[in-house]
């Protein structure tokens, strides 16, 4: 199987940045692309930011020019670059990883608030 631990969560003020991280134990060499969703409270899931294994990266346009996913294939690990955060960002964020073999993997989630 595959584990993923989240990091990087937190409180911040409008304006302000965090960068969360996402660490792959496991199988890696089941997963291909990675990325994360969101969930605020009353509202649907939402992709926010996928990177595939070839580098490309794909955003949900509330995000693009303000976050950034990059990955470093040597230490197993995703990042989410997030600048400029606003109040409509405050959400849990869920790290995941596509399973080449079946099931994607998911982390627990944490949580990001952004209020003055």
């Amino acid at each position: 199987q595959v584990r993923l631990v989240e990091s990087g969560g937190g409180l911040v003020q409008p304006g302000g940045s965090l960068r969360l991280s996402c660490a792959a134990s496991g199988f890696i060499f089941r997963i291909s692309g990675m990325g994360y969703y969101r969930q605020a409270p009353g509202k649907q899931r939402e992709l926010v930011a996928t990177i595939r294994s070839d580098g490309s990266t794909n955003y949900v346009h509330s995000v693009k020019d303000r976050f950034t996913i990059s990955r470093d294939n040597a230490k197993n690990t995703v990042y989410l670059q997030m600048n400029n955060l606003k109040p409509e960002d405050t959400a849990d964020y869920y790290c995941y990883a596509e399973n080449t073999l079946g099931p994607d993997y998911w982390g627990k989630g944490t949580l990001v608030t952004v209020s003055s």
